[in-house]
């Protein structure tokens, strides 16, 4: 007999459901199983309406049997027809109900027994379309793809599809609908993405979660391992990066660098943002699933640095690629922390960690190495003409590239002590450092490298003979030094009131320079050329001038200022002190020394001769000049203020 109430259980026949009654927190189909537990208030079910509910179950059920027909074995039941894929998955949760009636009636009853012998027939059958559907849409589920559209529609848009009482056309509708905005491509994933939803949940309520989720992780797990392995990252050991040279180990290096940026920004977020669609459920599934078909793949490419910063050779040169393999897990961390968020997950983001404090450490030896070899340098041999040494460019080449990475550094020499303060001279804090407002940590670094390089520089001054020399050879290399800084992001590390310092430094060299190189020219002319004197007195005056600055001219022609603005500074400089007092006296007295015999032998040389002498000064001899190629390529044009 049909018991009180039996008018509200007509939902349990596809003809008669309603959104509301799907989507009631009551009888909602993805509710937990916990939901059919009877309780003495809620109305019993009719056990006709139950029987008739397995008898319409078994007739869709059998229908897609793959062990009786060999339609049903070779046809997939989404791509066939969609409408009745639905229905299917309706059948198959009505049944379900069904069974926790029987279930509570009577356990041994034999329309249970035929209950879950349909059950599980129709889970053979889900399992094939969840295979099927993951198998032959790789393409359309390969991370990047879910990554994209991702980006261009939201979860809530895509997950509504996986809803019973939505009917085929509102699908199309919705697919019609986003047709306008992104490609067909994106509008086939969505669908098998919610095809995908409705298969794992069907079969997660029915319980057979550990069924689903094995066929899940197993294809899922594989394109992820595929696509760390397809991205050149492979398992190392410690005695292979140990081996590995250093050209091959390069290669890695770079594959890595490209591997960590795809991975993070599709690979792993397409696969996290697919797992938590379809498994949307359940926190815990989505957590479990994610975690074992990441895990692998996602430890082989966190621990790759730390293998190479604890096992490759070390030396200066290589600290770049340390310092580009922590600045990508820096860039990447928040991504790192947002994917692998789950608690699961932790030993990822744990890993993820002591690289980067592997990397750090490594950097930091590189960095103590680079700076012991500097201070350790003892090379004597000179530079022809007092140009740039070898030494000043390889280390000011060494000390920009590792300013480019400033904001990685400042974070590896955070707690790095400075050097002590009464180990520097007071020309090293140019740079406003003061116990009340002290310099950044990663300032003073760099001005202590600097600092070592302009010592050693003072020391190979020495080597000169000709005091003059020397002096250009430190406003030479100081000019080099300060060029570069300017250029660089030296220039805000170090600041202007150090760039500035230094400028002081150049001049000071440059005077002296002068003053030793060419004083005794100077002083070879009168103090006062107009002065009245003794045609006599004029020629000896002519012919020491002569005589000095042939000297001079002789020696100074060998040298080079390769900095363009330096070298017209120069010789603007000696030319102001020369030329002015050579022209009044040479036009007061010219005409005296013409009338004599051998006038030619007494005044070598014109003003504008002395001009075009002193602007071919600083290029250094033909053969070398390379050297005066370093900053600028040399112009023997006469400076305006030498005309």
């Amino acid at each position: 007999m049909p018991r009180k109430g039996m008018k509200t259980l007509n939902w349990f026949s596809p003809k008669h459901s309603s959104a509301t009654d799907m989507n009631s927190p009551s009888t909602s189909p993805f509710s937990s199983p916990s939901r059919f537990a009877f309780s003495p208030s809620r109305p019993s079910f009719s056990e006709a309406v139950i029987d008739r509910t397995i008898e319409m179950a078994e007739q869709m059920i059998t229908k897609w049997d793959p062990d009786t027909t060999t339609f049903a074995k070779v046809t997939s039941l989404f791509y066939e027809n969609r409408k009745e894929a639905k229905d299917f998955i309706k059948y198959v949760n009505n049944l379900h109900k069904a069974m926790h009636f029987h279930a509570s009636e009577n356990s041994r009853s034999d329309k249970l027994v035929r209950a879950q012998s349909l059950m599980q027939i129709a889970m053979k059958r889900l399992q094939k379309e969840f295979y099927q559907i993951l198998s032959i849409n790789r393409a359309l589920l390969d991370p990047e793809s879910i990554s994209t559209v991702s980006s261009r529609t939201s979860i809530s848009t895509r997950s509504s599809t996986s809803e019973f009482n939505i009917e085929d056309d509102d699908i199309d509708n919705r697919v019609a609908i986003a047709g306008e905005s992104i490609s067909e491509v994106e509008d086939i994933s969505n669908v098998v993405m919610a095809d995908l939803r409705l298969i794992a949940e069907c079969m997660i309520s029915s319980g057979y979660t550990k069924e689903c989720l094995q066929i899940y992780k197993v294809i899922r797990k594989s394109i992820i391992d595929e696509g760390i392995y397809r991205l050149g990252v492979e398992k190392l050991s410690s005695s292979q990066v140990h081996k590995m040279d250093w050209e091959v180990m390069d290669l890695k290096i770079k594959d890595w660098l490209n591997a960590v940026d795809v991975a993070m920004k599709t690979l792993f977020d397409g696969e996290r943002i697919l797992c938590d669609h379809v498994f949307a459920s359940s926190d815990a599934i989505r957590e479990s699933c994610f975690t074992e078909i990441s895990k692998d793949g996602a430890m082989i490419l966190f621990s790759f640095p730390e293998i190479v910063a604890k096992n490759s050779k070390k030396s200066p040169e290589k600290v770049f690629r340390m310092l580009d393999m922590y600045t990508s897990i820096v860039e990447h961390w928040t991504e790192i922390e947002t994917t692998f968020s789950f608690d699961s997950e932790s030993a990822i983001r744990s890993q993820a960690m002591t690289s980067l404090v592997k990397l750090g450490e490594s950097i930091r030896m590189a960095l103590a190495e680079f700076e012991t070899a500097l201070q350790k340098e003892s090379s004597k041999t000179t530079v022809a003409g007092g140009g740039i040494h070898p030494l000043t460019i390889d280390a000011m080449n060494y000390i920009i590239l590792l300013a480019d990475y400033s904001y990685v550094l400042s974070d590896i020499l955070g707690d790095s002590p400075p050097p002590a303060k009464s180990s520097l001279p007071e020309s090293y804090f140019g740079m406003a450092d003061s116990d009340e407002s002290p310099a950044p940590v990663i300032s003073l670094r760099f001005a202590w490298l600097i600092l070592i390089l302009l010592c050693k520089l003072d020391g190979k001054a020495k080597h000169y003979k000709d005091v003059s020399l020397a002096y250009l050879f430190l406003a030479n290399n100081l000019r080099y030094i300060v060029v570069k800084v300017r250029s660089s992001n030296l220039k805000y590390l170090l600041g202007e009131n150090w760039i500035s310092k230094q400028e002081g430094k150049i001049k000071k060299f440059a005077s002296n320079y002068e003053q030793l190189g060419w004083s005794h020219v100077i002083q070879s002319l009168p103090r006062e050329p107009n002065a009245s004197i003794s045609p006599q007195q004029v020629k000896e005056i002519f012919k020491r001038f002569n005589s000095s600055f042939e000297q001079a001219h002789r020696k100074q022609s060998l040298y080079v200022v390769p900095n363009s603005k330096l070298r017209d500074d120069l010789k603007v400089s000696i030319a102001r002190k020369i030329l002015p007092v050579y022209r009044e006296f040479y036009n007061i007295h010219r005409d005296t020394i013409a009338k004599e015999r051998h006038s030619s032998h007494v005044i070598k040389y014109s003003p504008e001769d002395l001009a075009h002498y002193l602007s071919d000064l600083f290029f250094g001899p033909i053969e070398s000049g390379s050297s005066s190629s370093v900053e600028s390529s040399p112009s023997r044009t006469i400076p305006s203020q030498l005309q």
